[in-house]
């Protein structure tokens, strides 16, 4: 028997599956081909939606305008600008399912490390957020980074330590929920950072800069990656399959070659006036 010595870096993250973000490249886009979406809750491109609450509108689309080793982004833009009310809100979500963060074990004495890694870019420089908050928004935690140039790619990291209390599902309900904020009323504003927080949840502090107030403002972001780790490791770009896949457990489309044509796998007819058809789902869908 020939035993052989392991070698390379054992204590890099660089596992399959590692990111619990799913189209964190932006590449899935089966809803909109690429076009830009600007009504509340509407996804733009698979597994990112937008929400807005207030008079200001912005359009979330697919770009390629990218940073190096990136080919799709996600693009805000501002289309009818206004003042940020107290009550209103605008930002960028994704919603991570319970099962896909078993091993992170929130809300328990042994809540694991997270890393999360993105870049980003704005044509406004200043102070911005984001914040992780449980499904039922009363435990959530806030981080301020600052995007120093306008109009320039940035990757931003940051690690956060797993929170040992509240409810954090490990079903196929919201285990996680990462809100990106573009602009936060005072209402859901807070003066903490970098420590978990009960009751409503804050999606940002008072200092996020006013992205909202100026027509055709921009809002860049990609390479999103969260990772069971106390350090941010290399983007995991998965195969163009494997993340169709994935995101095909939230939702899929039926498409055809030919305008007007419907694909039916199995269909049969039942009574003079009837028949039964189905549709085989890709994947196993949540």
């Amino acid at each position: 028997v020939t035993t052989l010595a392991a070698s390379g870096d054992l204590t890099a993250n660089n596992f399959a599956g590692k990111n619990r973000i799913i189209n964190g490249a932006m590449v899935i886009d089966q809803r909109n081909a690429g076009a830009a979406v600007s009504t509340a809750g509407n996804f733009a491109v698979d597994r990112w939606f937008m929400q807005r609450g207030g008079a200001a509108v912005f359009s979330l689309g697919q770009s390629t305008t990218v940073p190096a080793g990136f080919y799709n982004s996600i693009v805000a833009t501002v289309t009818t600008a206004a003042a940020l009310g107290s009550g209103e809100y605008y930002d960028i979500q994704q919603n991570i399912e319970g099962l896909n963060l078993l091993d992170l074990n929130w809300g328990t004495a042994n809540a694991a490390t997270v890393t999360l890694s993105f870049w980003v870019r704005s044509s406004v420089a200043g102070v911005y957020s984001f914040q992780f908050r449980n499904s039922a928004s009363n435990r959530s935690i806030v981080y301020n980074y600052t995007i120093e140039t306008v109009n320039t790619w940035q990757q931003i990291t940051q690690t956060i330590a797993g929170d040992t209390s509240g409810t954090w599902l490990n079903t196929n309900g919201i285990g996680i929920g990462l809100i990106i904020p573009l602009g936060t009323g005072s209402n859901f504003t807070t003066a903490t950072t970098g420590t978990w927080q009960a009751g409503n949840f804050n999606a940002s502090t008072s200092a996020l800069t006013t992205w909202q107030a100026t027509l055709s403002n921009t809002f860049y972001i990609t390479g999103v990656q969260l990772e069971k780790s106390s350090t941010a490791t290399e983007f995991e770009y998965r195969p163009y399959g494997t993340e169709l896949a994935l995101c095909q457990r939230y939702y899929y489309r039926v498409t055809s070659q030919v305008a007007g044509d419907y694909i039916v796998p199995s269909v049969y007819g039942i009574a003079a006036t009837q028949v039964l058809g189905s549709v085989e789902f890709p994947v196993t869908m949540r």
